[in-house]
């Protein structure tokens, strides 16, 4: 193939939504890529005569946008996925979760779990992903094997858990994950993820961010989750979760705090004085009765907000697509006013939204000139996709995972009318049943 002349893909008409700050809709476009980029999106029509291409894609009956972001997740819990359902938070975290990971969680659990994870998030439109958990490394080759656009976050905790240890032990480990995965890919980024502000001690807190801010990276945390923590925290520190973390320092741009939902005017003020990322997980935060964020609130305040699944023992899916939906209609009925989080606002969340809080907006997020190549193609030849009159409404509302046909990532085909072309998907399933039927045997 002669690079100059000739593209690796082309996409011809459908819908665009390009996610960009003007929020254009293209209708009949011509999409070029090559070398992993978006070359070109052409408004004037399939009747232009592009570049030759390697692959040619008919969106004629498709909306085309930007792969959709998740900028929250443990991956290898979906192979906890129905373990225990319909708890509390912390009688799930502390009787169940913690135990079933102490016993089962080791690298083969988490690679098989990881692959799968992908697998359903390909099928469900997601391209970029940020994830946190224990031996990460193996979620992060997972993520290069899978070619699936990848934060992946090595975890710590304070209390007993696989892979993690001493003060000492834990910096050293924080600093060789980033040092072993940190240019290993370019859809790769390297990131440090402590648990939460009731898990993990403020020397913790504090010494993991050193780490994080020396060598650029991104600090993740769960935070202010539950009312049970917000008293937790008030009881050990006189303070609410936010104005613990900020005390001890930790907050900052490279920060991405997770739920949010128990905040207070103050706590508002200083995420958005701090610069502060949220990731907002509404199905994960319906299901644990932990509350519902002030996320309208969050975004008059300018804080980047962006979506996430959460992990699949608390979900339990990572279909954004649901999770888009779920945000919508949850913030309309509690706050009783129909207007707020409409369908475009949450489908930015998901896209462009989700890029800023990982802070890729100049790489992915949008369809534009210049940008990596993660495209997704929905397909409206569907009773409940039909009539179209708002792509933004079909999407959020009516549309779901199983919607989308065709996957593009760094430029590459993942996923075609439904099928991988690179991912051996019957192996997937079976290296996860396996993984699967030694934790039913242990009495899981």
């Amino acid at each position: 193939m002669n690079r100059e002349t000739e593209l690796d893909i082309l996409i011809r008409g459908g819908t665009l939504l390009t996610m960009s700050e003007a929020m254009e809709i293209v209708h009949d476009p011509v999409i070029g890529i090559r070398d992993g980029k978006i070359l070109f999106v052409d408004r004037s029509g399939p009747s232009t005569s592009p570049l030759p291409a390697g692959e040619t894609l008919d969106a004629s009956h498709s909306i085309i946008l930007p792969g959709l972001v998740n900028t929250h997740t443990h991956l290898p819990m979906t192979l906890f996925r129905g373990l225990a359902d319909d708890l509390p938070l912390m009688e799930w975290l502390n009787h169940h979760i913690f135990p079933a990971e102490a016993k089962y969680v080791n690298r083969e659990m988490v690679y098989a779990g990881s692959l799968l994870a992908m697998t359903e998030m390909i099928l469900s439109g997601t391209t970029t992903f940020c994830d946190g958990y224990f031996y990460e490394s193996r979620v992060a080759q997972a993520a290069v094997d899978a070619g699936v656009r990848a934060v992946t976050a090595q975890g710590f905790i304070d209390s007993p858990a696989s892979g993690t240890g001493t003060l000492p032990d834990n910096i050293e480990i924080a600093e060789r994950f980033i040092d072993k995965w940190r240019g290993k890919s370019e859809l790769l980024t390297p990131a440090l993820f402590c648990h939460s502000p009731y898990t993990c001690s403020p020397e913790t807190l504090k010494a993991i961010k050193k780490v994080s801010r020396e060598a650029r990276v991104p600090y993740i945390v769960h935070l202010a989750e539950t009312r049970d923590e917000a008293r937790i925290i008030r009881e050990r520190y006189g303070v609410s979760p936010v104005m613990h973390l900020e005390k001890s320092g930790v907050l900052d741009d490279a920060t991405v705090a997770v739920h949010c939902v128990w905040l207070e005017d103050e706590d508002l003020e200083v995420l958005a004085a701090r610069g502060v990322k949220v990731s907002h997980n509404p199905e994960s935060n319906m299901k644990l009765a932990s509350g519902v964020a002030p996320v309208p609130d969050m975004l008059k305040k300018g804080i980047r907000v962006g979506l996430g699944t959460d992990g699949c023992a608390s979900n339990n899916n990572l279909d954004m697509f649901q999770e888009m939906d779920t945000a919508a209609k949850l913030h309309k009925v509690f706050r009783r006013d129909p207007t707020v989080m409409d369908a475009r606002t949450v489908l930015q969340m998901a896209t462009i939204g989700g890029a800023r809080v990982l802070n890729l907006a100049d790489r992915i997020g949008s369809v534009e000139a210049g940008k990596d190549a993660d495209i997704i193609l929905v397909d409206t030849r569907k009773p409940h996709l039909t009539p179209l009159y708002n792509c933004y409404s079909q999407l959020v509302y009516a549309a779901g995972g199983a919607d989308v046909s065709t996957v593009i990532i760094n430029g590459k085909i993942v996923l075609k009318d439904r099928r991988f072309p690179g991912l051996d998907v019957e192996g997937i399933l079976d290296r996860a049943r396996k993984v699967a039927r030694k934790i039913g045997e242990k009495g899981g």
